[in-house]
């Protein structure tokens, strides 16, 4: 695949979630059978090793054969496609870039170093570092709300200022002065969490790496259609998707304190278009399967779309 540019990132793109089995192993079998699925649901594009990919419980023989799994299926289908080289250690990072580079994936996501908060300095040297290590494959950062250090609007600018460049961003998202802000940016793909698409394409958003898809990658892929044709009703189901979330996810997270990537595998557990189990990679803590089921019965009294038989 050829490098993506700023305006080829866009629309909703599927995470690949690890099956793990019940020895802590990946499934590598449900895992080719997963890309396959999200390849058949036409969404805009597949990345690897995001938190809910659990990119920082693997080993490298692991990130490696994920890596060569995702690459092979989506090279043979052309369907655009990202590999995180995340990792908590910068020098990591730069040795999982160099090994994939020769995949060619579309664009290569990472973090920031994440043991100790980094200065404004220290940001733009490693992102130099990174940038120069993918040589012309594009860059994404990954800067969730659990980041050590949250980047601004203006961070952003003077980051792309320093000539280091950056295709796009992950980020939580903000207020309608934050879009303004981003949406000043030049060449530079702004994603932001999926439950809240169709409001942040209003506002200049360019896309998502979905929980939304999680849920469903077809019907994911389906709404983000809609938000270029119908956005108004694209606009009247995120509201039901977020009362969904709101009501019955978040909760999970803050009261009974289950990880994000936890809640992503409960989501494609739900409507099962994955067959993934709900486990975590040790020592991390999985949704109990009752909890799962009293969600999934919620879901399917507010969101039915998402139970329904979709051809792609």
């Amino acid at each position: 695949m050829q490098p993506l540019k700023a305006n080829e990132i866009v629309g909703t793109w599927g995470t690949l979630l690890l099956p793990i089995g019940n020895d802590d192993s990946i499934d590598q079998e449900l895992l080719s059978s997963e890309i396959q699925t999200l390849i058949a649901a036409k969404v805009n594009g597949i990345y690897s090793n995001g938190t809910a990919g659990e990119f920082y419980n693997q080993t490298e023989e692991e990130f490696e054969l994920i890596s060569q799994l995702l690459a092979d299926a989506c090279n043979a289908a052309e369907m655009p496609f990202q590999i995180g080289c995340s990792h908590t250690g910068p020098k990591q990072t730069l040795e999982r870039i160099k090994r994939i580079r020769p995949l060619k994936p579309g664009a290569i996501q990472v973090i920031l170093s994440d043991w100790f908060p980094p200065s404004r300095r220290e940001i733009l040297k490693f992102l130099e570092g990174v940038c120069n290590a993918a040589e012309d494959i594009g860059i994404v950062l990954y800067n969730p709300p659990h980041a050590k250090v949250i980047l601004s609007p203006s961070d952003y600018a003077a980051i792309l200022k320093e000539g280091i460049p950056l295709v796009g961003c992950k980020t939580a998202g903000g207020d309608a002065q934050w879009y303004t802000a981003m949406s000043a940016l030049q060449d530079f793909s702004v994603f932001i969490p999926g439950h809240h698409l169709a409001t942040g394409i209003r506002q200049g958003a360019h896309g998502s790496y979905s929980n939304v898809a999680c849920l469903h990658p077809a019907i994911a892929r389906s709404w983000y259609e809609d938000m270029k044709t119908d956005m108004e009703k694209a606009l009247l189901f995120e509201v039901r998707i977020r009362q969904f979330m709101e009501k019955h996810i978040v909760p999970l997270i803050k009261e009974e304190k289950y990880s994000n990537q936890a809640v992503d595998k409960l989501l494609a557990w739900i409507t099962g278009w994955a067959a993934m189990p709900l486990r975590l990679r040790w020592p991390y803590s999985s949704v109990t399967e009752e909890e799962a089921l009293r969600v999934r019965d919620h879901c399917r009294d507010l969101l039915p779309e998402f139970f329904e038989t979709v051809t792609a």
